[in-house]
């Protein structure tokens, strides 16, 4: 099976394009508004007036016909579509060279030893591996405690847009969706050849509306560092900001920490998970490998 730079359209460029130009108001741009629109955001024609580039050109990029354009052309177009850092990388990346075949994922993700035993060592603090596809592939014991309320706690996707308890876990379940689809967004302009991806996001895009819409918006973003307001049915809300680390042995895996600001009701929460969590004589017991689950078809 063949695939292009993004794993659910054949003209991942023009896509992009063509979503973040409706997002935007002639306004926005300091153009005028005439005429009647028949569709939203700016036209064709005003993009490339604005980027200094013919309107046939600009047409050709949007229908995936112009595959090698400059970047100084991208650079236009990405400052009249008021694109950020990221989505700018981002859209160097999709207009980047042709697609290759799709490359077959091996059938688990594994995490090295260090890594998890580093992981076992936090026990004040949930922490977990994800791969490139949101899969979480370890997690230490307050992580597992952590996210309990959720039937499979495998894939950050398939939890926030499959499972029920994504509903009251997540306080602003809104943010909490959109951030992660950018996240994926982002990981499928990396690396447009990975099966895991590709297949997740074909199942996503089949049982969830709101991940479909939130897919054609084509934000984009990478996981870095944020707040989370959540809430576990065992300790009530919480609110812990996360940082995530790239691990070098293993540059598609991503090591991220929650922690809570000391003093605060939520550090007393994440101090009772840990004793409800507890295994008695042994309070640092690992938490199960998940990397099958997180690979299942």
């Amino acid at each position: 099976m063949d695939t292009d730079r993004d794993p659910t359209a054949e003209n991942a460029m023009g896509d992009f394009l063509r979503a973040r130009r409706a997002r935007l108001r002639p306004e926005d741009v300091g153009a005028a508004s005439t005429g009647r629109r028949r569709v939203p955001g700016l036209r064709r024609e005003e993009v490339a007036m604005l980027a200094g580039v013919s309107t046939d050109y600009y047409t050709r990029l949007e229908q995936g016909r112009e595959r090698h354009p400059s970047r100084q052309i991208l650079e236009a177009v990405a400052r009249v579509l008021r694109l950020d850092d990221e989505a700018v990388a981002h859209l160097h990346r999709v207009a980047g060279p042709a697609p290759r075949r799709v490359r077959r994922a091996q059938r688990t993700e594994r995490v090295a030893p260090p890594l998890r035993r580093l992981l076992d060592t936090w026990n004040d603090t949930p922490a977990f591996v994800l791969g490139p596809a949101l899969d979480i592939l370890a997690r230490n014991r307050l992580a597992h405690a952590l996210f309990a309320d959720f039937t499979h706690a495998d894939n950050l996707l398939r939890m926030a847009f499959l499972d029920r308890a994504a509903a009251h876990f997540y306080r602003d379940w809104e943010r909490a969706a959109e951030a992660t689809v950018a996240t994926l967004r982002q990981a499928a302009g990396i690396d447009p050849d990975n099966e895991r991806l590709c297949l997740l996001v074909g199942e996503l895009s089949m049982k969830s509306p709101d991940f479909r819409v939130l897919w054609a918006r084509h934000d984009v973003r990478g996981k870095t560092h944020d707040a989370k307001l959540l809430h576990h049915t065992e300790v009530g809300d919480l609110e812990l900001h996360y940082e995530t680390f790239t691990v070098n042995s293993a540059p598609a895996q991503q090591l991220v920490v929650y922690q809570a600001e000391p003093g605060t009701p939520s550090a007393d929460a994440l101090v009772l998970l840990g004793s409800l969590s507890a295994v008695p004589g042994d309070p640092s017991v690992p938490a199960p490998d998940t990397a099958t689950d997180a690979t299942r078809d």
